[in-house]
């Protein structure tokens, strides 16, 4: 029965493939043509009964910004180690720890700052973390010495889990029912677009003015995003939680919160033990050059792109299929890559489908937390879905370290991590079959039954 649904799910994706190109996710381009236009509008109310239906585009693009300005300063530090190293009198290894520290920041960031600004309106909480984004890149920019810059790394990157948690709630909000998973996926199109374009500029930025020039420019970056957000987004004073913090928590360690955090992790663990280590992977076992790595994860950038707007698509159409059938995909291009390695052309092929399937879970695994919380605990459960992302980022890392370093060798890293995310799908089809239970219960239940 398993392998059915998997195949049924695998199916309903390649046939949806093709419909994604004639009919886009962002669902504010017309037939007749599209007019880019960006005007001050008035703000109307989240919960007005008539929404203006090309205010909500707009929306979502404003959070689309955010996500790309935080998605830059993410990322962005991989390009300037080597200049920041030498600027700050530390070694490699030290300064790469300023990328261990944001991911820990944002671990342990998004739930504090979700509960501690719970009782805002969301709209004012986005502005907020963004203003705390962009004095943290500010003190970036200016740090003298190696520990104010890790200090200035780990409070920008508090606000990074909050954004992207809250900004899930408040994007599905603004949208129909069969347009969530869609309207998640546009937010995160800013993520996907920072790791294509806006680290490879931070980085030029870096090489030719100085790794300080390129936290000048996400400070920009920071400064037109907060003015984008706080514009265009609608404010609804009566969004704020309206339940206790224990309440919050409560709902937060719901069995079927738990395990969709962890079918998270894992999903993301697997991806990153691979792609922590893909330029070695990429010269050391396939032959390529060095200058061959950029265009190569040019082409990984794309598939994220590809893959995080297919993903949402899908899970408008079907949510469940599209949680199991990216999970089985993503399992199925690592395992597959292994025997890709030493083959230019297929490595090329399988580093695009790689970041096209990983992209295409963030939104059924973002969706499915929202449901699995409900109501006023979505704030908190989707803040910690991020969080998830990030621990399955560290775990990754790790476990391809003790693969390279006291197991198999480099060469297995694709099927360990092909592993990690069936051991995820196994999670998933778990957690599937409970709410099935669950609804069978309910419905055997008289109460249930007369009403």
């Amino acid at each position: 029965m398993r392998r059915n649904r998997v195949k049924s799910s695998i199916r309903f994706i390649i046939n949806q493939l093709l419909k994604l190109i004639r009919d886009n996710a962002c669902f504010s381009i017309k037939r007749h043509g599209l007019v880019w236009r960006l005007v001050l509008i008035p703000e109307v109310p989240m919960d007005s009964q008539i929404v203006d239906q090309r205010r909500v585009p707009l929306a979502l693009y404003a959070l689309t910004a955010g996500a790309f300005g935080i998605g830059t300063t993410e990322f962005v530090i991989m390009g300037l180690l080597l200049q920041v190293a030498a600027d700050l009198h530390v070694t490699i290894t030290a300064a790469g720890l300023l990328i261990s520290g944001y991911a820990l920041g944002v671990f342990v960031g998004a739930p504090v700052l979700t509960i501690m600004t719970s009782r805002m309106p969301r709209k004012t909480v986005l502005v907020v973390l963004m203003l705390v984004f962009t004095l943290g890149n500010l003190a970036c920019a200016l740090a003298p010495n190696y520990t104010v810059l890790m200090i200035a790394r780990v409070i920008t990157s508090l606000a990074h889990g909050t954004f992207f948690g809250v900004g899930a709630v408040v994007a599905t909000s603004m949208v129909a029912p069969d347009r969530k998973a869609s309207a998640i996926s546009i937010m995160f199109t800013g993520l996907t677009v920072a790791t294509l374009l806006g680290v490879p500029a931070g980085a030029w930025i870096g090489f030719a003015l100085g790794w300080r020039a390129a936290f000048w420019a996400v400070t920009l970056l920071g400064v037109l995003a907060t003015l984008i957000i706080a514009t265009l987004v609608p404010s609804n004073p009566a969004d704020s939680s309206t339940i206790s913090v224990r309440e919050e928590l409560r709902i937060a360690a719901r069995p079927s919160v738990l395990l969709a955090l962890l079918m998270t992790a894992l999903g993301f663990a697997g991806l990153f033990t691979v792609f922590t280590y893909i330029a070695p992977i990429l010269t050391r076992i396939t032959g390529f050059a060095e200058s061959a790595v950029s265009p190569i994860l040019l082409v990984f950038g794309i598939g994220f792109i590809v893959g995080n707007l297919l993903g949402g698509r899908l899970a408008d159409r079907h949510l469940v299929r599209t949680l199991l059938g990216t999970l089985f995909a993503l399992a199925l291009v690592l395992g597959c890559m292994t025997f890709a390695l030493h083959s230019k052309p297929a490595v090329v092929v399988f580093t695009g489908l790689l970041g096209a399937v990983a992209f295409a879970t963030v939104a059924p695994l973002q969706l499915w937390v929202l449901q699995r919380a409900g109501g006023a605990g979505q704030s908190l459960a989707s803040s910690l879905n991020i969080g998830a992302f990030n621990l399955g980022n560290a775990l990754g890392a790790w476990l391809g370290g003790l693969v390279i370093e006291h197991g198999p060798g480099m060469a297995a890293l694709t099927w360990s991590a092909a592993l990690v995310v069936l051991s995820g799908l196994i999670v998933a089809l778990w957690c599937v079959r409970l709410e099935q239970r669950r609804r069978d219960d309910a419905c055997d239940d008289p109460t249930f039954a007369t009403g």
